[in-house]
């Protein structure tokens, strides 16, 4: 399907489909969900109300999901990883734990990978056939602040500011 800014409506009420397959826009309460992270603990969205959230959706196979991760590590994670008020959460789609364990050495990433086995999260934000990699920004109010596809300089320059400002650098 041609991924266009004007929602789509079926005569089904099928959801309403934003730019770039996204199920949720800006200004959106991000929908919440409760995975299990690489290390056995569990991560719950709503739990973490009053920090800023970045979500990735990745997978080993996605050749530029490899490409951005190196960047989300040097320019996201090392800078904000002590910050209490910030959270940045991986979320693998579609793999088991060893994978995905092995994905995060490869690419030389520290920050948390969580496992959305059966994309069920993912179906949540966007179509579930759509592609990846995909970023998230969420506010301490829990709504959707920036939403990105692909991977360019300009618009992960943009994700770089916005989690300043939300973080008040």
């Amino acid at each position: 399907s041609a991924e266009t800014a004007a929602p789509v409506q079926s005569e089904q009420a099928a959801p309403v489909v934003y730019e770039n397959n996204y199920l949720v826009k800006v200004g959106d309460v991000a929908p919440n969900f409760t995975l299990s992270l690489t290390d056995g603990t569990e991560f719950t969205l709503s739990k973490n109300r009053g920090k800023v959230v970045m979500l990735q959706f990745t997978a080993s196979w996605c050749g530029v999901c490899r490409k951005e991760m190196p960047f989300i590590e040097r320019d996201i994670w090392l800078p904000n990883k002590d910050n209490k008020d910030f959270v940045l959460l991986g979320i693998d789609r579609e793999e088991p734990l060893e994978d995905v364990k092995k994905f995060a050495e490869s690419t030389g990433i520290t920050y948390p990978m969580a496992l959305d086995s059966k994309a069920d999260v993912f179906a949540s934000y966007a179509e579930r056939k759509s592609g990846i990699t995909r970023n998230i920004l969420i506010d301490r109010d829990g709504r959707i602040v920036k939403l990105t596809r692909l991977f360019n300089d300009k618009e992960f320059g943009e994700l770089v500011q916005a989690i300043d400002s939300l973080l008040g650098k």
